[in-house]
């Protein structure tokens, strides 16, 4: 009886959530993907508004996070300018770095799905994300599939 080892699948990771991450010093934009990457996210960068607009219509995001340098004003109507030239609808939650206005560890609506925070470190910022997003951060599930018995009765 030949008999074949199952194989062994994940679920694709185009499935994950697409954060946007909009932040000016080039560091800490790649701080912040490694990071997400290794929670499971897909991740695009942007430098700046012009550049966030142009990655938000090729990558639809599910979260836009934004850390540009100015006054807090300044990048909340920078953040809410993306959601909307992008076109990518309210429902995308925004999520706004602020180090002026916020005590450390805070984090406050100021509109419908635009938020201000000013996380401790990045554990609190991951889980606030995880919970916009609406998910558990759980590693993806493996699926064994057995191969079917191919049995060839001899006559």
């Amino acid at each position: 009886m030949n008999t074949l080892p199952p194989i062994i699948t994940t679920p694709e990771l185009d499935l994950s959530p697409i954060i946007l991450v909009v932040e000016d010093v080039h560091e800490t934009r790649d701080g912040i993907e490694k990071l997400l990457i290794a929670d499971g996210y897909r991740v695009a960068l942007a430098r700046d508004e012009r550049d966030a607009i142009e990655s938000a219509h090729r990558t639809r995001p599910d979260l836009i996070l934004v850390s540009l340098a100015g006054l807090p004003i300044d990048v909340v109507l920078s953040a809410r300018s993306i959601r909307q030239r992008a076109e990518v609808g309210e429902h995308v939650p925004v999520v706004v770095f602020c180090i002026e206005g916020l005590a450390e560890g805070e984090e406050a609506e100021i509109e419908e799905n635009v938020y201000v925070t000013r996380p401790d470190n990045f554990n609190q910022l991951r889980r606030f994300i995880a919970r916009l997003l609406n998910q558990i951060q759980t590693p993806p599930k493996m699926e064994v599939i057995q191969p079917p018995t191919n049995r060839i009765s001899s006559p």
